[in-house]
């Protein structure tokens, strides 16, 4: 039996150990329901307190519950460690690190470079490795593929590469890591068999592609998509400003179409890890090619711009009740980056929060599930949402809107509201 019949025969019995770099947003869901498919799972973080809380049964991620995380320990199914010499205990490596941007917009691939270094120090014949962090097209056979032959092991003899792009939406309350098809391209055939393979047990649907670079450019695809098209209707919410038409109206009612249009809606920027990052992995890549990705770059400029537009809108509404924003008060409505989460991630609350306090307004804000961040050197902590709260603002600017949150009762009480996320009903 070949090494590679032999993976895929184990983890038909479950007789594999998964082991999962990175458990955050996307390893430790991951981790979870690997583990309720019956594998034994070992999480590897570099922190401490992570890894501390997980074995004591808390879960610092909100899309896996104390009791699911307790259960899968209970079983001994699931423990974390931070000895990263452990990682020639698993036959299976599913690498979750983050990828973020340097300060120059470029790709930041140190936490993929550390892994990949941590994993050839103990790399074993008979071992799975499969990269899920979002990155350029050429990570995986560039970055990867050249490290881990360097130990003399053969691709696709005696180990396997692949890469499976990781698509977590956090508090989805429909779709999560087992009932979201999964793309697996590998580097060989014979890798994207055996990835598909091991993730089996726990995803009720795999999607082949027929290389690295295929599922790398996927994930890249599905986020650009989504960037380019909430910049369209983000230009289209200025568009309407200026002509002073309700753009919401406009997008309902184009909405009714049937075929042929597909509804984003505008707002004040692009937060998360996904869609304000991952277009810039795939221009990046361009550029080194001779190719400038025009749209891409145009989605990204209007985006980013979305919280200066709303800052405007806010000193015209405060400038309408003879007011400055130097020296008003404005309370801030969601900080999260969207609805019913605590993620921060690049969330353009904190751009225009920013912005405001650069202008000389006195910020607050509400946030049912941030209660307290910091920015800049400056600790931020959420203010009560009452009567006198809202009674005391200048101006209160919606964000992010959250369902615990009564919009209604702010209309009537509060003196001034710029809603960026059309969170208010129009009728009472």
């Amino acid at each position: 039996m070949s090494v590679a019949q032999d993976l895929i025969a184990r983890a038909e019995r479950r007789e594999l150990l998964f082991g999962i770099v990175g458990l955050g947003y996307v390893g430790l869901p991951l981790a979870v329901e690997l583990a309720n498919a019956g594998y034994r799972v070992l999480g590897f973080d570099v922190q401490q307190r992570v890894v501390d809380g997980l074995n004591a049964r808390r879960s610092h991620v909100k899309d896996v519950s104390d009791a699911q995380l307790a259960s899968a320990v209970a079983a001994g199914r699931f423990s974390a460690t931070t000895d990263m010499g452990r990682l020639a205990e698993p036959d299976a490596v599913s690498i979750c690190v983050p990828t973020p941007l340097s300060k120059f917009k470029d790709p930041d691939v140190s936490y993929i470079v550390a892994a990949t270094e941590a994993i050839k120090q103990r790399l074993r014949r008979g071992q799975a490795i499969i990269l899920e962090s979002t990155t350029y097209p050429g990570t995986t056979r560039e970055i990867l593929l050249p490290a881990l032959e360097s130990t003399g092991l053969r691709v696709g003899e005696d180990f396997f590469l692949a890469f499976s792009p990781e698509r977590v939406d956090p508090g989805n309350p429909t779709y999560g890591t087992r009932n979201t098809p999964k793309v697996v391209g590998g580097i060989t055939e014979d890798c994207s068999r055996v990835a598909a393979a091991l993730y089996q047990p726990a995803i009720e649907r795999l999607v082949p592609v027929s290389t690295t670079e295929a599922a790398e450019l996927v994930k890249l695809l599905e986020n650009t998509f989504r960037s380019v098209n909430i910049g369209l209707v983000n230009e289209m919410a200025i568009v309407c400003d200026k002509l002073g038409v309700d753009v919401w109206e406009v997008i309902e009612a184009a909405a009714t179409k049937p075929f042929g249009f597909m509804k984003f809606l505008p707002g004040p920027g692009l937060g998360g890890h996904c869609i304000p990052i991952d277009p810039h992995y795939l221009a990046w890549k361009m550029r080194g090619l001779n190719y400038k990705t025009r749209f891409i770059d145009l989605a990204g400029e209007l985006n980013t711009e979305m919280p200066l537009f709303w800052v405007r809108k806010l000193a015209e509404a405060l400038n309408g009740e003879g007011k400055a924003v130097r020296g008003a008060s404005v309370l801030v409505l969601g900080v999260a980056y969207k609805r019913d989460i605590d993620d921060l991630r690049e969330s353009p609350a904190l751009d225009i929060i920013r912005l405001l306090e650069g202008q000389g307004a006195r910020v607050t804000y509400h946030d049912p599930h941030v209660p307290s961040f910091e920015e800049d050197g400056h600790e931020f902590r959420s203010v009560p949402l009452d009567p006198a709260t809202v009674a005391a603002a200048d101006c209160i600017m919606i964000v992010t809107d959250h369902s615990s949150i009564d919009y209604r009762t702010i209309r009537r009480n509060a003196k001034l509201v710029v809603d960026t996320r059309n969170a208010m009903p129009k009728e009472d």
